[in-house]
């Protein structure tokens, strides 16, 4: 099997990646960054390519990874920007109704105080509509962690937008 071209993995898979990196990183521009280093790392090693059967959830495997990296680093220099989970982000696209452009800010709030193994989990499955066992394999987690880590960010989202939910009801 032919290892795909950097090129055309980044055509198909930026447009998913980059909100899930903008989740994880709770900021527009490293997001940017960390996936500029994903694609140029595997254009300086295609090798890394060679085999791979799920390409998506590798991509996903590695972004994760480089987030965490980048995470603790961060971290490592400063512990000024922990409160940057908090930070409003527009990790959603616009919206013309009131109502849902309100819940979007609130779910985009909410989501910013799941710690961030659950952030990830929520995002691939939420939104990425990837399986237990799949999110499993791009985080390096049992599927059982995953699952868990999913139930324990919905019980949080819903206690967390249960008021806004109640306002638009």
């Amino acid at each position: 099997m032919d290892s795909p071209e950097p090129e055309q993995l980044c055509v198909r898979h930026s447009a998913a990646l980059f909100p899930f990196l903008v989740n994880l990183t709770r900021n527009e521009s490293d997001a940017r960054d960390l996936l500029q280093e994903l694609f140029l790392s595997l254009a300086r090693q295609p090798a890394l390519l060679r085999g791979i059967r799920k390409e998506r959830e590798f991509l996903f495997r590695m972004s994760h990874n480089l987030a965490v990296d980048w995470i603790r680093r961060r971290e490592s220099r400063t512990r000024v920007h922990e409160a940057a989970g908090l930070e409003p982000l527009e990790i959603f696209q616009p919206e013309e109704n009131p109502d849902e452009d309100a819940y979007r800010r609130e779910l985009t709030r909410a989501l910013g105080e799941l710690p961030q193994d659950q952030r990830a989990v929520v995002h691939l499955k939420l939104w990425e509509g990837l399986t237990f066992d799949s999110i499993a394999e791009t985080l390096d987690i049992p599927p059982n962690t995953a699952a868990s880590r999913y139930r324990y960010g919905i019980d949080k989202l819903r206690e967390l937008l249960r008021p806004i939910y109640e306002e638009l009801r």
